[in-house]
């Protein structure tokens, strides 16, 4: 028979257990669960930890002392995810001179109040595609329970070549600018490739994004050229598969896309000039698109504010910007794999919904919208077993919106209760 000595370690056991086996009955007046096209009403989600135990048809009764939730005037679905963000900042005239000023305890602040803002407006998983490792801490963090904020899949630092985009030495004065390698996440050979796949690794990232063609705001000239060649992709995705991990691919122009699609990459990011033959190739080899309409629209309209930009960035930001939303819809009618991404921290951090709205624009209807947030990008991130949907067995990602967002999909920007893993962030 074993004595437990202190009384703090008994009561610190209990406290355990009890959380482990609470029980939340949610009342739900309109249900979009994602397991198919309808929507449900007067349904009982039922939470037990972390976890979905039952979804059942009308207000079920909760047994004496049991937490119950009052969602029966709202619509609820699934935690939503965003597939591209940048939580370690947000784009403003000044951020190309607080690279130089900040520190990584200061952009570590900033982090945490972005990834805040994300949760709050109902994203309970993101991808963060690209910072300075600062994301690798915050994931830890937030795993740990010692902040709030979304369910963190990272790349850590973005794989570039010599003065492509993510290099982070592009614009700086040539005393400053050295030789970053693989180690810094540049490379130019397959050899380094593999090098900084593993330093990826080695550093925590949890999948790898390369920067296929020129970006929009990287101190360069252009967002449209190819800078890796077909062995360094081949390279970079047979290493991440090697250690488990998926590659996301940034590409605006059309000769860089293909060759990354070729290559076997398992998303495109942006796809700004995507190709009727690219979209075929992505159908066939199963590649998914994840469009940030909304980072295409903030910097075409920032771009018209003198000063907001470098000029050189200010040029392609007027170019590319305006074309995304108009590819979205040639990709949607060709019936390419479309995820949910933003690519907030260029757009703001907290707006993300707003992309649901600009989805419908190009074509999509509400429910695919949502279904692109939920199903689709638990599938893209090998996550469906868990998150996705509202059924069964699945972890208790649930957010829920004031009016119908089937009629009105602007009701996504009203988000008014989250709980991720069981435990309530939100509740208004």
């Amino acid at each position: 028979m074993y004595k437990i000595k202190h009384s703090a370690t008994l009561t610190a056991m209990l406290l355990t257990i009890c959380a482990s086996a609470q029980t939340t009955y949610l009342h739900c007046g309109k249900l979009i669960d994602c397991t198919d096209n309808r929507l449900k009403t007067e349904m009982t989600i039922v939470v037990e930890g972390t976890r979905i135990a039952a979804v059942q048809k009308g207000y079920a009764k909760a047994p004496a002392g049991t937490a119950v939730i009052d969602l029966r005037s709202k619509t609820v679905m699934p935690g939503l995810m965003d597939m591209h963000v940048h939580l370690e900042g947000e784009i403003s005239p000044k951020s190309y001179e607080e690279k130089f000023r900040l520190n990584p305890s200061d952009v570590a602040y900033q982090a945490e109040v972005f990834g805040k803002k994300t949760l709050l407006a109902g994203f309970t998983t993101v991808r963060d595609l690209g910072g300075t490792g600062v994301n690798v801490s915050l994931r830890n963090a937030i795993n740990a329970g010692l902040v709030d904020g979304p369910r963190i899949f990272t790349c850590e630092k973005s794989i570039a070549t010599t003065g492509g985009h993510a290099d982070p030495t592009n614009g700086v004065r040539k005393d400053m600018m050295g030789d970053p390698g693989p180690a810094e996440g540049v490379i130019n050979s397959p050899e380094e490739a593999w090098e900084a796949v593993r330093q990826r690794y080695k550093n925590g990232a949890d999948l790898i994004k390369i920067t296929a063609t020129g970006g929009v705001l990287s101190v360069a000239a252009s967002g449209m050229n190819p800078q890796f060649r077909e062995e360094e992709i081949a390279a970079v995705v047979a290493a991440a598969k090697d250690y488990g991990m998926t590659v996301a691919a940034h590409c605006h122009g059309e000769e860089g896309m293909f060759r990354a699609v070729k290559m076997g990459v398992t998303s495109i990011e942006h796809g700004t000039f995507m190709t009727d033959e690219i979209m075929d190739l992505m159908k066939k080899n199963g590649t998914y698109y994840v469009p940030t309409i909304s980072a295409g629209r903030f910097v075409a309209e920032k771009s018209k504010q003198e000063g907001y930009f470098p000029a050189v960035v200010a040029m392609k930001a007027a170019m590319i910007g305006p074309q995304i939303q108009a590819t979205f819809t040639k990709a949607y009618k060709a019936g390419v794999k479309i995820a949910f991404g933003t690519d907030a921290g260029v757009s703001q951090h907290g707006e993300n919904a707003w992309e649901f709205v600009f989805m419908t624009e190009g074509g999509m209807s509400p429910m695919e919208a949502i279904q692109s947030s939920t199903v689709t990008s638990a599938a893209l991130i090998g996550k469906s077993t868990d998150l996705g949907t509202i059924e069964k067995g699945k972890l208790a990602d649930i957010v829920a919106v004031d009016g119908n967002p089937l009629e009105d999909i602007k009701a996504m920007l009203k988000v008014k209760f989250v709980m991720k893993e069981g435990k309530v962030y939100k509740n208004e």
